[in-house]
């Protein structure tokens, strides 16, 4: 059996699409066409990754997002957003989704980012063991896990994967279109996605998120990591 994906949508035309490509290339796929139908499948049987719409009935899939993320904050989310809803997909990324992709889209688009965010979310388990670590944050890449004064944190699999490629390259100015590329594998895409991940990053590995001292702002060009 592959990869179990649970399609939240409630156009019945688009879920259908989506399943068919999915089942296509393997993945096992289950259908949910409202918030409280994807809360329960996910709680009788839970996915390696769920596809989410913002628009549902009833509940909406912003707070549908935000419930997945309380039980299980490794749960690789991707959105699926109209062409016009920037504020809406920029709180969706701001409470933990992982990856967001506009319709209308290629449905074969969305299966590389489902690839693409499994692959990156432990599904395919790093071949060499590395450690990095600065001051009293630890992260073990292979393990996928960071530590702040011995404390795990909750990072999503898209702020851990940001977070690792920081550390691995301190002191380089990086920009938002290297991230993009490096972290997400775009070659193109909202930028506004890299600022909101840097500021829930910085959250949870900055004493003080607004006077950060690992994660530094290049004004006009991006970002730049300094070990302590």
């Amino acid at each position: 059996m592959g990869q179990r994906v649970l399609v939240v949508d409630d156009d019945p035309t688009v879920s259908d699409v989506v399943r068919r490509y999915l089942e296509r290339e393997g993945f096992t796929v289950e259908l949910a066409g409202d918030g409280q139908q994807a809360l329960d499948a996910y709680g009788a049987d839970r996915p390696d990754l769920v596809v989410l719409d913002l628009m549902l009935p009833g509940i909406d899939g912003l707070e549908v997002c935000r419930r997945l993320r309380e039980q299980d904050r490794a749960l690789p989310v991707i959105m699926l957003t109209a062409l016009g809803e920037e504020s809406d997909r920029v709180l969706g990324l701001e409470i933990g989704a992982d990856d967001y992709i506009t319709k209308p889209f290629s449905p074969r688009e969305l299966v590389l980012r489902v690839q693409s965010v499994l692959r990156r979310s432990g599904a395919a388990p790093a071949t060499v063991a590395e450690s990095l670590q600065d001051g009293d944050l630890r992260v073990d890449a292979a393990r996928r896990t960071a530590t702040l004064r011995g404390r795990e944190l909750a990072l999503t699999v898209r702020e851990f994967d940001l977070l690792v490629f920081l550390m691995r390259n301190p002191g380089r100015v990086l920009r938002r279109t290297e991230l993009l590329q490096q972290v997400w594998g775009w070659t193109f895409g909202d930028q506004s996605t890299v600022t909101v991940h840097m500021r829930r990053l910085r959250e949870k590995v900055e004493d003080d998120p607004a006077q950060p001292r690992r994660i530094l702002t290049v004004w006009g060009v991006g970002y730049r990591y300094e070990y302590a």
